[in-house]
């Protein structure tokens, strides 16, 4: 028994080091004093996490990044909650058909999405870039949005709903008063986990970008092509940071939101 929990253990240290170790290696990288990135650093300087905030269009993009990730938010929050309502709460003829439709960006590659909105919203329609490029984060925040508050949704009983019906209360004020305030915590997870999908997506951006307009992942890539310093080491600790913030405040939600229904 203690030879296989030996050998358990040592498997699963193998499986951290191996996702882990890139992380810490990149992280060790930004340090590097030298005007190259390479691992081992050979000393310890802060200049490249400095050097962030002296390239303009690293602060220009991380903004277009943000802008379009928090509009795009909205405009999903807009379709993805009636959404998700109607096909939790409803039985209907095409619901599969639908939330199929609705998923449907998930499963296509990005790359081939990424083409067909190209083809067809800015060389067929001529649809102004910034418009493009929100369309398309929005499109791809759809599914995460639709399908969290639905899990959300499943947990609630809508004897609650139909109580409040009964007593009078209309059905958008039953809907705004009673089912949003007790599904509350899915929506924010559901917010947050759009908004990473759409901050750090690529294979749409590429796509959707063009002169003057582009985001930080797509800025990122670009300097990486001119430059090999560890600018780009130090900007990917940050949103390492960033993205674990973010990730434990969506396990802290959908944690909250299970044990509330409990």
């Amino acid at each position: 028994m203690k030879e296989n929990n030996r050998g358990l253990g040592l498997f699963t240290l193998l499986v951290y080091m191996f996702l882990l170790g890139p992380l810490v290696i990149i992280a060790a990288a930004s340090f590097e004093p030298g005007s190259v990135l390479k691992f081992p650093p050979t000393g310890l300087s802060f200049k490249w996490y400095r050097n962030i905030l002296e390239v303009s269009l690293f602060m220009k993009t991380f903004y277009t990044s943000i802008l379009v990730s928090l509009a795009g938010n909205v405009l999903a929050l807009l379709l993805g909650v009636p959404a998700a309502y109607a096909l939790s709460r409803f039985q209907f003829k095409g619901k599969e058909a639908l939330n199929a439709l609705f998923i449907s960006p998930v499963l296509i590659p990005g790359i081939v999405l990424g083409f067909t909105m190209l083809k067809y919203l800015i060389a067929t329609y001529h649809l102004p870039i910034y418009a493009a490029l929100l369309f398309g984060h929005t499109v791809i925040m759809l599914p995460f949005i639709i399908r969290v508050i639905a899990s959300s949704l499943s947990n609630f009983d809508f004897a609650v709903e139909e109580a409040a019906l009964s007593l009078g209360a209309g059905h958008l004020k039953t809907f705004f008063k009673v089912v949003l305030p007790n599904i509350k915590s899915g929506i924010i997870a559901a917010v947050l986990i759009a908004f990473l999908e759409s901050f750090n997506n690529v294979d749409i951006s590429v796509f959707m970008t063009g002169p003057g307009v582009s985001t930080l992942p797509i800025q990122m890539l670009t300097y990486v092509e001119n430059h090999f310093d560890p600018t780009i080491a130090a900007i990917s600790v940050l949103l390492m940071l960033f993205t674990a913030v973010l990730m434990f405040l969506i396990e802290r939600l959908m944690g909250l939101s299970y044990f509330t229904k409990r």
